[in-house]
Formats: C-alpha cells, structure tokens, sequence
C-alpha cells in the first residue's frame, strides 16, 4: 500500500522509538469491526522466503502476512495457486534451478519436481536453439514464475559453472525477472554477486563476506533475504554470529534487507515471526528498517493499495518492543482506515 510522503508518521513519546515514514497513526472506520478504534497503520506485510509446497498453500491464509515470496516449489503448485484468489498474494519463483546432482535434489523435504537440473549445454556458437537454462526459465516464465531461483549450495553437491550461471541470469533478465540464489559453502556469495544475481534467499551464514564484497553488493543494488532464525532456531551458534556479521555490515554499507522467514524449514510460527524481527535488530536494522525489510513489495514494484497492515494500541517505546507489537498486526482493507 503507497502513502503519500506528505501523511503524518505516528507520534511517538519522548523516549519512544521513530517508526519512520511508513507507519502513519489511524483510526478504523465506524461502519467495520472495532469501530473507531486507533492504532498504527502500515503498508501490507511481506515474508520475502516462504515454501508452500512444505506448509500448504492456505497457511497463512488468516495471519497478518499479506504477500508472500514462494523460493521453490513444484510447477503444478503454481497451477492450483492460480484458483486461489485470498490473502496471502503468492509471487513464485518456480523449480529451483541448480546444477546435475545439486541441492536440492535427493533432501527429504524437497517434494517430487520442486528442482531442475540443468546440463551445462555444449556452446558452439551457432545459436540455432535455445541452450537448456533458457528453456528452463522460459518454462518457469510459462508456469507464472515472477522471480528465478538458483542454488548454488557447493557444501551439498554440483554447482553452475559460471558459464551456465551466467546464462540463467541473462535469460532471466531478458524477461523481467529477477535471480536470487541460495549461497552456502566457500565461494558462492562471490559467485552470485559477480554472475548479477539480485538476491540472495538467505543472508550468508557460512563464509565472512569481506568488506570490498559487501560494497560489490551493495553498488549493485543486490537484496538480501534475512532468514537468521534458521540459522541456529534461536540458539547460540557460529552460523547464526556469521549471519548477523554479515547482515550488520551490509545493512551499515547501505544494502537493501528484505524480511523473510524460510517458513517450511523446521519449527516456526505461521504469520510474523517476532524472534526473525529480534534478529534484525540485533544486526543493527532500527525500527525503520524493519519495517521496511517486512514492507517492501519486492519483487513488485507497487504495493497493494487494497489493504493495510493494522496494529491496535500504543506503538512500541523500545526497539525490543518491535517484534511482539508487530507480530500483533492485523490485515484490514484500506478503505476502513483514516489516516489521523
């Protein structure tokens, strides 16, 4: 949902914390549930890193998420979500797309048809047919895809050569469609950052991404997808301090975070996940940050006008009273909101 950066952000008291331009002080509709009641609006919220093939599609169907970022599924789910016409509005990137024998191929929890193998194709220079990672995303473009997925996860098996990295990715954006990669295992945050991937499905948890990288990052106005909980599911561990490294200087360098949860990947919470916000926090995002990581519409450009995110009450006086407030929120329609 746009607001008009001329709207009123909402009053904070003197020792409370700035939620930014995003959140606007607002009172529901007299004619709806809870009239008149007042409390903080905000545009729709976004997991940016969901699989439903794992938790189904209507999971999330009564939860304050509004948009979600489907990083891996089988075709024929892409199919039934298309009859699906509630919340949350799914964008998908289709198969992962990944290298002979690589991840995910043969995971437990991959579902039949949720990965394409792609053969590194012989170049010959005739170009008389299209090579194999352009047909894969022409038919990921088919199927609905908006986003293209790649794993390049060399602690689990094969990964592209850059040559067929490099294929995907221009393949992609030939047709509007942004790449974001799973990185895991040496080497591959620089491989995603030097192919133009434009995002990256988790932040990096298992190399230090050194500074000069980082800027690479940054300069090319690379995303990155936070998922830290499930780097140790809220216990101390080397994966989980490498992450929030990493994160805290990219966000410091000035990149783009996307809030995202990898829902499907072990125990977590349907809706908001208020320990993934701890997390961004923790990695130095301020209240404005977070909520624009757990607001921003990408891969789409414009926001849903049609409803808001809406959290009754007090807005938090603390940064460590950011996630639970949050997780608190509710989907209204736009129309039953006055900004105030």
């Amino acid at each position: 949902m746009s607001h008009a950066a001329d709207h009123r952000p909402v009053s904070e008291p003197a020792e409370g914390i700035e939620l930014g331009p995003l959140a606007e002080l607002a009172r529901r509709s007299l004619n709806g549930d809870h009239p008149g009641e007042i409390g903080t609006m905000l545009p729709p919220l976004i997991d940016h890193h969901v699989h439903l093939m794992i938790v189904g599609v209507h999971a999330l169907a009564d939860t304050a998420i509004a948009g979600v970022v489907d990083l891996g599924a089988p075709l024929e789910l892409l199919t039934e979500q298309r009859s699906h016409d509630g919340l949350p509005h799914v964008e998908f990137a289709g198969t992962f797309l990944t290298a002979p024998g690589g991840y995910p191929v043969g995971r437990p929890w991959a579902a039949p048809g949720c990965a394409r193998e792609i053969p590194v194709a012989p170049r010959d220079g005739r170009g008389s047919l299209p090579d194999p990672a352009e047909t894969a995303v022409s038919e990921q473009q088919a199927f609905g895809a908006s986003v293209v997925k790649v794993a390049l996860n060399a602690a689990a098996g094969p990964v592209f050569d850059r040559a067929t990295l490099d294929a995907v990715v221009a393949a992609a954006h030939e047709r509007g469609m942004p790449v974001v990669a799973h990185v895991e295992g040496e080497g591959m945050t620089r491989l995603a950052i030097e192919a133009g991937v434009d995002a990256l499905a988790h932040t990096p948890f298992t190399e230090r991404v050194d500074d000069d990288l980082v800027a690479r990052a940054v300069a090319a106005e690379q995303r990155w997808i936070s998922t830290l909980f499930v780097t140790s599911y809220g216990e101390p561990a080397p994966e989980r301090e490498m992450a929030l490294d990493n994160l805290r200087r990219f966000h410091g360098a000035g990149g783009r975070v996307l809030y995202g949860t990898d829902l499907g990947n072990g125990d977590q919470p349907l809706g908001v996940n208020p320990a993934e916000l701890a997390l961004l926090a923790e990695a130095g995002l301020g209240a404005s940050d977070v909520l624009a990581a757990i607001c921003d519409p990408w891969p789409l450009v414009e926001r849903d006008d049609a409803v808001a995110t809406f959290v009754t009450g007090p807005s938090p006086t603390t940064i460590d009273g950011l996630a639970d407030w949050l997780a608190s929120a509710c989907i209204v329609p736009a129309e039953d909101l006055e900004a105030l």
